[in-house]
């Protein structure tokens, strides 16, 4: 019995020490772990013992291989841990150059913890297998790597909500498999790169809230799959390129907030925009009286702007307007009657230079 007994110990002993992740794993996390400072969740309790792979929080290693694949941090989470808590997470220090040694390493998601600051460690586009780099909410600064194209297989990059400068890298344009794009809210400076097209898998490219400037890039035309594109509350200069015939899958258009000038393309009022807001520039002449059946807008935001004479009668036409700002611009003349001005409001249509009619109390 004893015999027996001591044998399968050992086989389960052998057993459990082949699927340990190897110590040169573990070492790293460790190296990762004292770089970092959580005060109030004891998240980095469970980072104990010689297996990474089983009970480490938020580590989760490739069955086959016992290699760490997956780290998952989020500092807002609906995990027990944060709701035992009844806080979200709040960390500090930043992310280790040992991050690098983990060279199996698929996803890093080092997110929402709003204090961990420092550089994006520069060896971070040496993962060969990195497919999702999320590090949004935090208080990263200096700049994206340069040589970020090295990710060849990255489908996510999200470094949204930190403090970011420099401009977007050039070889951004390599990354062929990249299908969402976050930066928004950081202090990135320069143009966009004019080839950004070549990104054709992108579905979502998010770079609010900084301080890029020159013209939208007309090669956007060329991602069949964007349908998410949010510019707004940037130095953007020149026209809206005439391209919206070209993009069938574009939702949503935010480009507020900036100084573009000239007119409204005319391909963009019957395209299947739905989300548009070109509010606060420096947009001229006269609306393109263009909309018809394919024209349907839950929002439609041209406010603050310079636009000039009539509202187009054909807006009446338009299958669908749900909110419709022309207000601060030097719109003349009546105000239709009938769908979609029955539901709105004079906050639609006030600081124009002679628009009058209901809502309005002005009288035509």
């Amino acid at each position: 019995m004893e015999v027996g007994f001591c044998f399968w110990a050992v086989v389960l002993t052998v057993i459990t020490v082949v699927n340990a992740c190897p110590p040169s794993d573990r070492a790293a996390l460790l190296s990762i772990k004292a770089a970092l400072h959580e005060p109030h969740l004891g998240i980095f309790n469970s980072w104990t013992g010689p297996d990474c792979c089983h009970g480490w929080y938020g580590v989760s290693c490739d069955p086959y291989i016992h290699r760490v694949a997956d780290i998952n941090l989020r500092g807002e989470s609906e995990d027990p841990i944060f709701q035992r808590a009844h806080r979200v997470g709040y960390m500090t220090g930043s992310i280790s150059p040992a991050i690098c040694k983990l060279d199996r390493l698929s996803s890093l998601t080092i997110a929402d913890w709003k204090g961990i600051s420092g550089e994006i460690p520069k060896c971070i586009t040496s993962l060969p297998f990195l497919r999702t780099l999320d590090l949004i909410g935090n208080r990263f600064t200096g700049r994206i790597p340069g040589d970020i194209n090295r990710l060849k297989e990255l489908t996510v990059l999200n470094l949204a909500d930190n403090m970011l400068t420099g401009s977007i890298p050039p070889s951004i344009v390599k990354l062929t498999r990249l299908m969402h794009l976050d930066l928004r809210n950081n202090r990135l400076s320069g143009e966009l790169p004019s080839e950004m097209g070549k990104l054709k898998m992108m579905s979502r490219a998010l770079l609010s809230g900084n301080r890029l400037g020159g013209p939208v890039p007309v090669s956007l035309s060329n991602i069949y799959r964007l349908s998410d594109l949010d510019l707004s509350l940037n130095l953007l200069s020149g026209q809206i390129p005439d391209m919206f015939d070209k993009m069938p899958v574009l939702a949503s258009l935010n480009l507020d907030g900036n100084m573009i000038s000239g007119q409204i393309p005319r391909s963009l009022l019957n395209s299947g925009v739905s989300i548009c807001n070109l509010s606060r520039n420096a947009l001229e002449g006269r609306i393109p009286d263009v909309f018809g059946s394919k024209s349907y807008f839950t929002v439609l935001d041209l406010s603050h702007n310079r636009f000039s004479g009539p509202i187009p009668k054909s807006i009446s036409l338009a299958a669908y307007i749900g909110h419709l700002d022309l207000s601060h611009n030097n719109l003349c003349g009546p105000i239709p009657g009938g769908a979609p001005y029955d539901h709105l409001e004079a906050s639609s249509f006030v600081y124009n230079t002679c628009l009058c009619g209901k809502p309005l109390s002005k009288r035509c």
